[in-house]
Formats: C-alpha cells, sequence, structure tokens
C-alpha cells in the first residue's frame, strides 16, 4: 500500500477531546450513602489501579477507614501528609502495592501516577479543570465513575456544558438507598438539563425514585 493510500487520525489532547474518547459514568446517590455504593462499585472493577478524588481531608480519612473495616487495603493522602508520605504512597500506587489510592484535587496535582485504570470521583470538584486533569489519567483506555449527591448536579451540567458530551447517567442493580436520620429530603426535580430528550428526564426521574427514597 503506497503511502497515498495510508490514512492517518491526528490525536487531540485537549479537554473535549480526551472527554469525548473516554468512557464516564455518573451514579446518583446520597451523600451519607456513598462509602457503601464505592464497596459494591469496588466488586465490579476488577484488578485496576483505583484513584478516588474526595473534596476534604475528612472525607479521604473517613472513606479509608471505612475500607479497612471492611478488610480492604487503601491509602489516603492528604495536606496533614508530609512530602515524603505523600511521596511513599505514590510509589506503592505506581508499584501497585496498593490498588486505592485516596486523595485531594490539590494533592493530585503533585503526584506522578502510572497506569492509572478508573478515577473515582467520590467527590465532583469545585472546578471543571480540575475534572479534566483527573480524566486525563485514564485517557480512552480507562474509565471515570463520579457518585453524584445532591449538590453536584449543578456541577455535572458545567461539566457537561464545559466538555460538550454528556456523562452517561446509569443505576446501580440492587443497591438500597438510605435515609439520612433527622434530614428531611428535599424536591430535587429540574428540568431536563441543556438538550436532553424528555425520554432520559423520565430515565432520570426513575433512577431518582430510587435515590432519593421517600421518608
Amino acid at each position: 500500500m503506497s503511502k497515498e493510500n495510508i490514512q492517518t487520525t491526528k490525536k487531540y489532547y485537549d479537554n473535549i477531546s480526551v472527554a469525548n474518547r473516554t468512557q464516564q459514568l455518573a451514579y446518583f446517590v446520597q451523600q451519607h450513602d456513598k462509602n457503601r455504593m464505592f464497596e459494591e462499585l469496588l466488586k465490579t472493577l476488577g484488578e485496576k489501579q483505583i484513584l478516588v478524588l474526595v473534596k476534604s481531608k475528612r472525607s479521604a480519612d473517613g472513606l479509608m477507614e471505612y475500607l479497612q473495616e471492611k478488610e480492604i487495603s487503601s491509602i489516603a493522602i492528604h495536606g496533614n501528609h508530609r512530602a515524603a508520605q505523600i511521596e511513599d504512597a505514590n510509589a506503592a500506587f505506581n508499584a501497585k502495592e496498593t490498588a486505592i489510592l485516596i486523595t485531594t484535587s490539590r494533592i493530585l496535582e503533585a503526584l506522578k501516577l502510572q497506569d492509572v485504570g478508573i478515577v473515582v470521583y467520590y467527590d465532583l470538584p469545585n472546578e471543571a479543570a480540575d475534572y479534566s486533569k483527573a480524566l486525563r489519567l485514564v485517557d480512552e483506555v480507562g474509565k471515570s465513575i463520579a457518585l453524584i449527591d445532591p449538590e453536584d448536579e449543578g456541577m455535572l451540567s458545567t461539566l457537561e456544558l464545559t466538555l460538550k458530551c454528556e456523562i452517561t447517567e446509569v443505576e446501580m442493580q440492587g443497591f438500597e438507598h438510605t435515609n439520612h436520620a433527622g434530614t428531611a429530603q428535599k424536591d430535587k426535580t429540574k428540568k431536563p438539563r441543556h438538550k436532553k430528550v424528555l425520554q432520559k428526564a423520565k430515565r432520570k426521574a426513575n433512577i431518582k425514585s430510587k435515590w432519593v427514597p421517600s421518608t
């Protein structure tokens, strides 16, 4: 075959291109049910190197402690850790001595992670740019999973608009959502997001009927 007949496709690495060729999933879940849902997710992910992003130091430590109780090994690193501890965690993840690394977007900037198979946004970041930085770690070869609580819906819409893609909204079959003691459920009904057809809005409403259980 002549060189003239060989067609080459240029691969772009801007945020929009990365987002549109990388699988992204969103599971709806209340904040107090996230630990349990993450535990259930782990049963489906196989032997992958998993990066988990949280918003706070408290969330990082809390998730690691929950996993320890379930005899699941993980490492949490955040701003309270020394540089040497962060470097050790980075090395342990790259050497596959641990499969689950829990951290914040700020600490992620200092890491040099290899072979990340799955990014889990335990919390969506406050900035779309932070979402994109992590998404690049699984560009095309891996996937991202976001756990969306009611406060995250605005950012989910922002991400879809900014990255010009739709993040697939899915339901975890068999997962039992619970009511948080002493917390009143709010009406989270909204109009369909940009260019969403009524069919998708109906499907989302059906998912939410399980996501936000009645009292």
